[in-house]
Protein backbone atom coordinates (compact mmCIF):
# COMPACT_ATOMS: atom_id res chain seq x y z
CA UNK A 1 0.00 0.00 0.00
CA UNK A 2 1.51 3.53 -0.87
CA UNK A 3 1.42 5.73 1.94
CA UNK A 4 -1.00 9.18 0.85
CA UNK A 5 0.70 11.63 -0.06
CA UNK A 6 -1.19 14.18 2.20
CA UNK A 7 0.37 12.13 5.63
CA UNK A 8 4.04 13.84 3.92
CA UNK A 9 2.88 17.55 4.39
CA UNK A 10 0.42 17.39 7.65
CA UNK A 11 0.84 19.86 9.71
CA UNK A 12 1.28 16.66 12.09
CA UNK A 13 4.42 16.04 10.47
CA UNK A 14 5.77 19.64 9.94
CA UNK A 15 5.57 20.14 13.57
CA UNK A 16 7.76 16.96 14.21
CA UNK A 17 9.99 18.10 11.94
CA UNK A 18 10.62 21.53 13.70
CA UNK A 19 10.63 20.01 17.04
CA UNK A 20 13.67 17.64 16.34
CA UNK A 21 15.40 20.78 14.88
CA UNK A 22 15.02 22.33 18.40
CA UNK A 23 16.02 18.80 20.20
CA UNK A 24 18.98 18.70 18.21
CA UNK A 25 20.53 21.15 20.22
CA UNK A 26 19.95 19.34 23.21
CA UNK A 27 21.72 16.92 23.24
CA UNK A 28 24.43 16.69 25.06
CA UNK A 29 27.22 14.07 24.07
CA UNK A 30 29.78 13.23 27.78
CA UNK A 31 31.55 10.48 28.94
CA UNK A 32 29.40 7.11 29.91
CA UNK A 33 31.49 4.96 32.48
CA UNK A 34 30.42 1.92 31.84
CA UNK A 35 32.44 0.37 35.28
CA UNK A 36 29.56 1.87 37.04
CA UNK A 37 26.65 0.67 34.84
CA UNK A 38 24.78 -2.11 35.96
CA UNK A 39 21.77 -2.19 34.45
CA UNK A 40 21.28 -2.13 30.42
CA UNK A 41 18.14 -1.97 29.07
CA UNK A 42 17.00 -2.64 24.95
CA UNK A 43 13.66 -1.74 23.20
CA UNK A 44 12.21 -2.47 19.87
CA UNK A 45 9.26 -1.62 18.74
CA UNK A 46 6.83 -3.52 15.92
CA UNK A 47 4.34 -3.20 13.33
CA UNK A 48 2.75 -3.03 10.34
CA UNK A 49 3.82 0.35 8.47
CA UNK A 50 0.51 1.60 7.42
CA UNK A 51 -1.21 0.53 10.88
CA UNK A 52 -1.58 1.65 14.08
CA UNK A 53 -1.23 -1.13 15.94
CA UNK A 54 2.10 -1.23 17.95
CA UNK A 55 3.55 -3.88 20.00
CA UNK A 56 6.70 -2.76 22.34
CA UNK A 57 9.13 -5.05 24.29
CA UNK A 58 12.00 -4.03 26.91
CA UNK A 59 14.19 -6.10 28.00
CA UNK A 60 16.79 -5.32 31.05
CA UNK A 61 19.81 -7.39 31.60
CA UNK A 62 22.45 -7.09 33.87
CA UNK A 63 25.57 -5.72 32.92
CA UNK A 64 28.27 -7.20 32.26
CA UNK A 65 27.00 -10.57 33.09
CA UNK A 66 23.80 -9.78 30.42
CA UNK A 67 21.28 -11.87 32.51
CA UNK A 68 17.62 -11.38 32.42
CA UNK A 69 16.50 -8.88 35.01
CA UNK A 70 13.23 -8.07 33.93
CA UNK A 71 11.28 -7.81 30.64
CA UNK A 72 8.02 -6.04 29.92
CA UNK A 73 6.00 -5.87 26.67
CA UNK A 74 1.99 -4.16 25.36
CA UNK A 75 -0.20 -3.53 22.78
CA UNK A 76 -0.97 0.01 22.00
CA UNK A 77 -1.96 2.25 19.05
CA UNK A 78 0.08 5.22 17.60
CA UNK A 79 -2.29 8.31 15.97
CA UNK A 80 1.09 9.11 13.98
CA UNK A 81 1.52 8.19 10.41
CA UNK A 82 4.38 6.12 9.68
CA UNK A 83 7.24 8.69 8.40
CA UNK A 84 10.34 7.64 7.94
CA UNK A 85 13.17 10.10 9.70
CA UNK A 86 10.01 10.81 12.18
CA UNK A 87 9.76 7.06 13.51
CA UNK A 88 10.10 8.27 17.02
CA UNK A 89 7.07 10.42 17.29
CA UNK A 90 5.35 7.06 16.21
CA UNK A 91 7.51 4.53 18.48
CA UNK A 92 8.11 7.34 21.63
CA UNK A 93 5.07 7.26 23.36
CA UNK A 94 4.21 3.66 23.93
CA UNK A 95 7.56 3.02 24.63
CA UNK A 96 7.40 5.45 27.25
CA UNK A 97 4.20 3.60 27.94
CA UNK A 98 6.69 0.24 28.30
CA UNK A 99 8.91 2.10 30.27
CA UNK A 100 6.86 3.62 33.15
CA UNK A 101 6.06 -0.59 34.12
CA UNK A 102 9.87 -1.27 34.44
CA UNK A 103 10.34 -1.76 38.46
CA UNK A 104 13.79 -1.08 38.44
CA UNK A 105 15.79 1.80 36.59
CA UNK A 106 18.22 0.58 33.86
CA UNK A 107 21.68 3.30 33.56
CA UNK A 108 21.76 2.76 30.60
CA UNK A 109 18.77 2.29 26.85
CA UNK A 110 19.79 0.65 23.76
CA UNK A 111 17.24 1.64 21.37
CA UNK A 112 16.81 -0.86 17.92
CA UNK A 113 17.36 2.80 15.92
CA UNK A 114 19.18 5.65 14.71
CA UNK A 115 20.28 8.53 16.89
CA UNK A 116 22.75 11.25 15.68
CA UNK A 117 23.03 9.28 12.69
CA UNK A 118 19.44 10.71 11.25
CA UNK A 119 18.84 13.45 8.76
CA UNK A 120 18.73 15.97 11.25
CA UNK A 121 20.77 14.61 13.93
CA UNK A 122 17.54 13.79 16.16
CA UNK A 123 17.04 10.03 15.98
CA UNK A 124 14.57 7.68 18.27
CA UNK A 125 17.78 7.19 20.65
CA UNK A 126 18.35 10.77 21.08
CA UNK A 127 14.43 11.92 21.56
CA UNK A 128 14.40 8.84 24.16
CA UNK A 129 17.40 9.97 26.12
CA UNK A 130 16.13 13.79 26.40
CA UNK A 131 13.00 12.68 27.51
CA UNK A 132 14.10 10.13 29.89
CA UNK A 133 17.14 12.25 30.83
CA UNK A 134 19.10 8.40 30.21
CA UNK A 135 22.55 7.60 28.73
CA UNK A 136 21.24 6.24 24.98
CA UNK A 137 22.65 4.74 22.14
CA UNK A 138 21.13 4.27 18.90
CA UNK A 139 22.13 0.97 17.31
CA UNK A 140 20.39 0.26 13.95
CA UNK A 141 20.97 -2.55 11.12
CA UNK A 142 20.48 -0.28 7.95
CA UNK A 143 21.21 3.40 7.33
CA UNK A 144 19.39 6.19 7.02
CA UNK A 145 21.95 8.94 6.00
CA UNK A 146 25.87 8.92 5.17
CA UNK A 147 28.39 6.50 3.75
CA UNK A 148 30.54 4.44 5.76
CA UNK A 149 34.56 4.46 5.31
CA UNK A 150 36.45 1.04 4.68
CA UNK A 151 35.73 -1.44 7.46
CA UNK A 152 37.34 -4.23 8.81
CA UNK A 153 36.05 -8.08 8.27
CA UNK A 154 36.83 -9.25 12.17
CA UNK A 155 34.29 -8.37 14.92
CA UNK A 156 35.35 -5.04 16.73
CA UNK A 157 36.58 -3.24 13.62
CA UNK A 158 34.36 0.25 13.02
CA UNK A 159 34.51 3.05 10.59
CA UNK A 160 33.06 6.26 10.75
CA UNK A 161 30.00 6.93 9.23
CA UNK A 162 29.93 10.28 7.64
CA UNK A 163 27.21 12.97 6.25
CA UNK A 164 29.25 14.94 3.83
CA UNK A 165 32.52 15.95 6.30
CA UNK A 166 30.56 15.44 9.78
CA UNK A 167 31.12 11.91 11.80
CA UNK A 168 27.39 11.18 12.65
CA UNK A 169 28.18 7.63 13.96
CA UNK A 170 29.83 4.76 13.46
CA UNK A 171 29.91 1.10 11.58
CA UNK A 172 30.56 -1.79 14.00
CA UNK A 173 30.97 -5.37 13.18
CA UNK A 174 29.97 -7.04 15.87
CA UNK A 175 30.87 -10.56 14.33
CA UNK A 176 33.46 -11.55 12.13
CA UNK A 177 32.22 -11.97 8.61
CA UNK A 178 28.63 -10.32 9.06
CA UNK A 179 26.82 -7.11 8.13
CA UNK A 180 27.53 -4.47 10.88
CA UNK A 181 25.22 -2.26 12.91
CA UNK A 182 25.30 1.45 13.05
CA UNK A 183 26.27 2.93 16.17
CA UNK A 184 25.44 6.84 16.77
CA UNK A 185 24.60 8.86 20.05
CA UNK A 186 21.86 8.70 21.50
CA UNK A 187 22.36 11.13 24.68
CA UNK A 188 24.74 11.57 27.51
CA UNK A 189 27.41 9.37 26.16
CA UNK A 190 30.01 9.48 23.40
CA UNK A 191 30.72 8.04 20.54
CA UNK A 192 33.34 5.63 21.27
CA UNK A 193 31.13 4.41 24.91
CA UNK A 194 28.45 4.07 22.38
CA UNK A 195 30.47 1.41 19.89
CA UNK A 196 32.40 0.12 23.47
CA UNK A 197 28.87 -0.80 24.98
CA UNK A 198 27.32 -2.19 21.83
CA UNK A 199 30.61 -4.24 21.19
CA UNK A 200 30.30 -5.28 24.97
CA UNK A 201 26.77 -6.55 24.51
CA UNK A 202 27.55 -8.91 22.30
CA UNK A 203 27.14 -12.79 22.76
CA UNK A 204 28.02 -13.81 19.09
CA UNK A 205 25.69 -12.65 17.25
CA UNK A 206 25.33 -9.67 14.97
CA UNK A 207 22.78 -7.60 16.99
CA UNK A 208 23.48 -6.51 20.96
CA UNK A 209 21.95 -9.07 23.25
CA UNK A 210 19.67 -6.00 24.70
CA UNK A 211 18.09 -5.60 21.47
CA UNK A 212 17.90 -9.14 19.93
CA UNK A 213 16.37 -10.06 23.00
CA UNK A 214 14.18 -7.22 22.82
CA UNK A 215 13.22 -7.84 18.82
CA UNK A 216 12.41 -11.76 19.96
CA UNK A 217 10.25 -10.55 22.81
CA UNK A 218 8.53 -8.04 21.13
CA UNK A 219 7.73 -11.15 17.55
CA UNK A 220 6.65 -13.36 20.70
CA UNK A 221 4.12 -10.72 21.99
CA UNK A 222 2.79 -10.11 18.01
CA UNK A 223 2.87 -13.84 17.24
CA UNK A 224 0.95 -14.59 20.66
CA UNK A 225 -1.68 -12.00 19.59
CA UNK A 226 -1.94 -13.74 16.49
CA UNK A 227 -0.27 -10.90 14.11
CA UNK A 228 2.47 -12.88 12.97
CA UNK A 229 6.13 -12.12 13.32
CA UNK A 230 8.37 -9.22 11.58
Amino acid sequence: MDKPSAMKSSPAVSEAVALQQQLRARVREERLDLTGVRLVAGADVSYRRWQEALHVGIVVLAWPELTLVERVGLETRSPFPYVPGLLSFRELPPLLEAWERLSVRPDVLLCDGHGRAHPRRCGLACHCGLVLDLPTVGCAKSLLVGACDALGATRGSTAALRDGDEVIGLAVRTRSGVKPVYVSVGHRCRLEDAAALVLGCGRGRRLPEPTRLAHDWVNALRKADGDGVI
